[in-house]
């Protein structure tokens, strides 16, 4: 196992807030509890049972399978022009293929487990943000700490929010743990809303969180005042507000630049090894670790290892032995400038000699496979990682790294009009780190950056959307893909698909309204 603690603690008690939960199991209709009976007011009692319950919040961040893969690049990645679904055929994964051609319907089960998973890690932020104000502090707890607990919950219920409202829109917002059935359906609120109150939790955890060089060896991984800052930034670009972004981009970049709190790794892909985990360019990472156990088709929270690095490995044992998904598009490939190394670093162009059958690991007409996540140890693609368990890995998957925190930063000077002069040298110096010349700050110059730099991470599509050029994108990348791949897709609708629907059990048992063109 790796000697990391910090998300370790988040890993052993997966299911301790849903335990926690049925403490309050509904009694109301009884004239009094009954015999061994356990109230939410017994457990919540100390310093260590508010550890717990933080604990058990950040987990369903790990979450990537129940009943279905639904790893969030299924979106981010597959739906973008950045890559293909992959795997043996078309139908492999038919719930992935539906997202990558804009063929979804409500019944898709990838949208169900993540919308799902999203609400269950709100359901114990909810439980922990009631419950921890009203406990003394102890020997395991002072008031400082206490601080810190409430600070990390409160962003992790930003971030489930967040995850939600920019996939799905207008969603449900409980605020606080639901505890009888008559509690259970929850109108729509409107996504202004939702984003008004994703702010509210942030600034109250950039308030309350501690710096990263303050937070103890042993939970490197949790919450920091630089990732409420960041995630501040990033919430704004979303919302166009971009004096607000450039506001608290500027306090990330104090952090960076004056408290010497982030910085650029040295060689780009040291972000993407087990060695550079949590290291200097971390802002805020989902935390795996090791895992030798077998629980496939167990779902929400039997593993503490990663499945992506087996989902995006190719089928060919040469390559990984994996299960091919995700694969890097020639849009993509071809969008790296002459002589940039993270192409390489993010897409490999397999030989002939390394496809054992090109009929399973050629996805319409696409050879190439994703790298960053895969786990390779040797820069010539010879050498894979192997996995204590065949289906999943223990590399941590960086959800904001510095660079991508330069590249919104830049975004919000652009945006704003200020600090244009600071804006221009953040791009440059993400793009000084692998060796290219410099460019001048514009739209153009900015998106492609992006693009580029944080490649197969996730955030394409949903850069997409929030620019408001997924149409217009992704009609002239279906120009440039093979006639095999153009055969499967459907066309974009404008106003329809830049949001996904509401799963179709939610509306059923919610009674809830549908997205349009659903």
């Amino acid at each position: 196992l790796k000697s990391r603690i910090p998300m370790k603690r988040y890993m052993i008690l997966p299911l301790l807030c849903l335990a926690a939960a049925t403490l309050t199991a509904c009694n109301d209709w009884l004239r009094e509890d009954a015999p061994g009976t356990t109230k939410l007011s017994d457990f919540f009692t100390g310093g260590e049972t508010c550890r717990q319950a933080v604990v058990a919040s950040y987990v369903p961040l790990m979450w990537e399978y129940n009943g279905t893969y639904f790893s969030e690049w299924f979106i981010g990645d597959v739906m973008s022009d950045d890559a293909l679904k992959g795997g043996e055929n078309t139908g492999d994964m038919a719930n992935a293929y539906d997202l990558e051609n804009f063929k979804t319907i409500t019944t898709n089960d990838l949208l169900l487990q993540y919308y799902r998973a999203q609400y269950q890690g709100i359901s114990r932020c909810n439980l922990a943000i009631q419950n921890i104000p009203a406990v003394l502090p102890d020997d395991t707890m002072d008031e400082r700490l206490k601080e810190r607990y409430l600070g990390e919950v409160y962003f992790l219920r930003a971030y489930y929010y967040f995850r939600l409202v920019r996939a799905f829109g207008d969603v449900p917002m409980p605020m606080v743990p639901l505890t009888s059935s008559n509690e259970w359906r929850q109108p729509r609120s409107p996504k202004s809303v939702i984003y008004g109150q994703i702010l509210s939790d942030l600034k109250n955890a950039e308030a309350m969180l501690w710096k990263k060089s303050e937070s103890p060896a042993e939970e490197t991984g949790i919450a920091t005042k630089g990732a409420a800052q960041a995630m501040l930034m990033k919430v704004n670009l979303y919302l166009k507000d971009y004096d607000e972004a450039h506001k608290w981009g500027t306090a990330l970049m104090q952090q960076a630049d004056e408290e010497g709190e982030y910085t650029l790794c040295n060689n780009y892909n040291d972000n993407f090894t087990l060695e550079g985990e949590n290291g200097p360019e971390s802002i805020f990472e989902i935390q795996y670790m090791e895992d030798p156990t077998s629980d496939f088709g167990e779902g929400y929270g039997f593993t503490r290892g990663t499945f992506t690095p087996i989902l995006i490995r190719s089928r060919s044992s040469k390559l990984g032995a994996g299960w091919g998904f995700n694969k890097p598009t020639q849009n993509l490939y071809d969008e790296f400038e002459a002589g940039d190394p993270r192409r390489d670093w993010t897409i490999i162009n397999p030989s002939d000699e390394q496809i054992e059958t090109p009929e399973q690991e050629i996805y319409l007409g696409c050879r190439y496979l994703n790298r960053k996540y895969a786990l390779m140890t040797s820069d010539d693609n010879s050498t894979w990682y192997q996995l204590t368990h065949q289906s999943r890995g223990p590399i941590n998957n960086k959800q904001i790294r510095f660079a991508d925190a330069l590249l919104m930063y830049a975004e919000a000077c652009l945006g704003s009009g200020l600090d244009l002069d600071k804006g221009e040298k953040a791009l440059n110096r993400v793009r000084e780190r692998v060796g290219l010349s410099q460019v001048e700050l514009n739209e153009t110059t900015l998106r492609h950056e992006r693009r580029v730099e944080v490649a197969m991470e996730g955030h394409r599509w949903f850069d997409l959307c929030r620019w408001g050029i997924a149409k217009q994108t992704m009609d002239a990348y279906k120009a440039t893909e093979t006639p095999e791949a153009r055969a499967e897709m459907s066309e974009f609708v404008e106003g329809k698909h830049e949001l996904l629907p509401i799963p179709a059990e939610e509306v059923r048992l919610g009674n809830l309204t549908q997205n349009p063109g659903y």
